[in-house]
């Protein structure tokens, strides 16, 4: 495993690969759909040598990632190790950037009135910031680097998500799903006969940042749980003063206290491990 955070990832990189080249990568986060087409990938022998992985952090300092824990240990404990097994090289990338400097940073370019001198806050509900910063420009910036034009890159798109398929251009990125007729269901089962399954399917339907305001209850309801550490780590970062905006999710007008308040109302105060 090659791990290439911050500024320096590429520069390193090409230094130690000679600026090589590469034809087939496989953009992979770990959920059912890109590791289902890692699996396809070894069992058809596509040509298909780097895994590329973008690990978002929740705090660089902590070392804290932006992974629900439960998904990261699956990760590094369980997929990486299978991958290098079968001889993939797996890259992950770490942006300069997290979660916590995204959310206190101060906007000065916003045409927005009264947005500018204000704190991002939390990411717009289908528009995400974190995503873009802290992904896909990492993504994008180290493609540009390492990887020529015509590289291809397959994503993981099932065939019964037509629009989302829709979307790709068939040459530069393209479907692993597609092409052997895998629906999201057959991806899953897929990847539990290999035992690459990772165990947040037992509570989410998809995987995802653990602070992402487009989660589930039962998602946020895990976290409250599971993991009180992170979950009061959000209530405290959700009262920061000068947010732009005082909701977690601006679609329900909710803020991170309001859903707090919820499960505490649910649970006497206390979550799965007894603790208020």
């Amino acid at each position: 495993m090659e791990r290439f955070f911050g500024k320096w990832m590429q520069k390193f990189f090409i230094e130690r690969e000679g600026g090589s080249k590469t034809n087939y990568v496989i953009s992979c986060s770990f959920g059912k759909d890109s590791l289902a087409q890692v699996i396809l990938a070894h069992q058809h022998g596509e040509p298909v040598e780097y895994i590329l992985y973008v690990e978002v952090m929740y705090d660089i300092e902590r070392n804290i990632s932006a992974e629900i824990p439960e998904h990261r240990d699956f990760i590094y404990n369980i997929a990486i190790p299978k991958l290098q097994e079968w001889g993939y090289r797996v890259i992950v990338l770490r942006s300069e950037k997290d979660f916590k400097h995204c959310f206190l940073r101060e906007i000065k370019k916003s045409r927005v009135p009264g947005r500018n001198g204000k704190r991002s806050g939390f990411p717009l509900s289908g528009k995400c910031a974190i995503n873009r910063d802290c992904k896909q420009r990492v993504i994008d910036r180290y493609k540009k680097l390492n990887f020529s034009k015509d590289t291809t890159f397959y994503v993981g798109i099932a065939v019964d998500e037509k629009k989302r398929l829709a979307r790709l251009d068939g040459v530069t990125k393209q479907s692993l799903l597609e092409k052997y007729g895998y629906t999201e269901k057959k991806a899953k089962d897929l990847c539990a006969e290999h035992g690459l399954l990772s165990p947040i399917y037992s509570f989410t339907k998809r995987n995802g940042c653990f602070f992402c305001p487009n989660a589930s209850r039962q998602e946020l309801r895990h976290l409250y749980d599971h993991h009180p550490e992170l979950w009061n780590d959000l209530l405290r970062l959700s009262y920061s003063e000068n947010l732009v905006s005082p909701y977690f999710n601006g679609w329900r007008k909710e803020t991170f206290a309001d859903v707090h308040r919820e499960f505490q109302d649910m649970t006497g105060g206390k979550n799965m491990r007894g603790e208020g």
